[in-house]
């Protein structure tokens, strides 16, 4: 086991290929803890390095419709009718109490709908 500090794409790589290998090593064997550790440093060089950014809310508004098929009608019922169209149209924010229905009824997580 020759582990070290994941710096580069390619120490980044190389620790890629070298789990593929020892995927299936049974947790407490070298390979094992030598798969644990990688996995560890694969997953802070990429926090570092490919950090992923919480979606737009009104794109993870229409997502969600998308999952539950629903309509406009049926998201005028969570946020008011008049406001359905504004609000996919980014010309209207989102108020608070929009934010609660919509993570209460749709259950999308409140960090998804604060921008």
């Amino acid at each position: 086991m020759n582990i070290k500090p994941i710096k580069t794409k390619r120490d980044y790589k190389e620790a890629l290929t070298r789990i593929e290998k020892i995927i299936e090593a049974d947790p407490g064997t070298k390979k094992g803890d030598e798969l644990e550790i990688l996995s560890v440093l694969i997953e802070k060089y990429e926090k570092d390095n490919y950090e992923i950014l919480p979606p737009d809310p009104i794109e993870a508004i229409k997502f969600r419709m998308e999952q539950m098929q629903l309509e406009k009608k049926d998201l005028a019922k969570i946020i008011g009718a008049n406001r359905v169209s504004e609000v996919l149209q980014k010309k209207r924010g989102l108020t608070i109490g929009m934010i609660r229905n919509l993570h209460s009824v749709l259950h999308i997580p409140t960090d998804s709908l604060v921008s």
